[in-house]
């Protein structure tokens, strides 16, 4: 019988490779056909190894998911950017290689992230999500999140609505 172990940790800069495949091939699953595709392959072409490598350098708050020693996932996380929301800590990314959605592991690394803003002394959360992400706004709803705020965010002059969830 073989032990497949799952662990949420702090992202290392040996990381950074396996946290840009991941970023690409959620972000493609996530929003191909929601955000256009010229703006859509610049946003993950710019995300590639030597950035991760700086986030992580730069004591950008990222935790990875690994199943077996392979990085399925990642969190990025921090301070609240949005003023007029009170929450003080937000999750700025959550994203699943996209065979690894639905078992789960989204909601551990969920979890582990509010856990680290908490321990930062960070009180409350918020998350944002492209409305079109139908797949988001089921997870965050379902994890108790409450929809208090939109915004909007433009792609090579598309504007697409996005939606605040956040937990007290």
């Amino acid at each position: 019988m073989n032990t497949i172990s799952i662990d949420i940790r702090r992202a290392e800069p040996r990381d950074a490779d396996a946290i840009a495949d991941v970023h690409h091939e959620a972000w493609q699953g996530a929003y191909a056909g929601i955000i256009p595709y010229k703006a859509l392959t610049s946003m993950i072409h710019r995300r590639g190894t030597s950035w991760w490598s700086n986030a992580i350098k730069r004591a950008a708050s990222v935790l990875v998911v690994e199943i077996g020693g392979e990085v399925v996932g990642y969190a990025t996380l921090g301070r609240n950017r949005a003023r007029e929301l009170p929450q003080e800590g937000e999750i700025y990314e959550l994203y699943l290689r996209p065979e690894y959605q639905g078992v789960g592991l989204g909601s551990r690394l969920f979890k582990a992230a509010r856990d680290k803003l908490a321990s930062h002394g960070l009180s409350g959360l918020v998350v944002w999500a492209l409305e079109e992400n139908t797949n988001a706004l089921g997870f965050y709803e379902g994890a108790g999140g409450r929809d208090v705020a939109e915004g909007v965010e433009v792609f090579d002059q598309k504007a697409l609505r996005k939606v605040a969830f956040v937990w007290d």
